[in-house]
């Protein structure tokens, strides 16, 4: 499962909410707003670096670039272009936006 997260973790729980859905081997992209949640500082850092045992956290880049915060990235979060993201959609069977 693709779990698709566009909001900021300032504004909404939805990464959180996706996070007590997610279970080992899923994979959250992190969108637009949603990439926040991917920088260091972010109120959900730690959760993160937690999850990421299980979880695989991916980053739109060019949204990390449009907001400036590309060198604020966290370690193991894989950062991707848009092709990127077509290739994570068609990897997996399903996908859950989460708004």
């Amino acid at each position: 499962m693709l779990h698709i997260v566009n909001k900021s973790p300032h504004q909404t729980g939805s990464l959180e909410s996706c996070l007590r859905m997610a279970l080992p081997g899923h994979a959250v992209l992190l969108i637009e707003d949603g990439i926040y949640a991917a920088t260091a500082g972010s109120p959900l850092e730690a959760r993160l670096r937690e999850a990421g045992s299980q979880i695989r956290f991916y980053a739109l880049k060019p949204d990390l670039d449009a907001r400036g915060m590309a060198s604020r990235a966290l370690d193991g979060v894989t950062l991707v272009d848009y092709g990127g993201f077509v290739d994570l959609v068609a990897e997996h069977s399903a996908s859950n936006s989460w708004l």
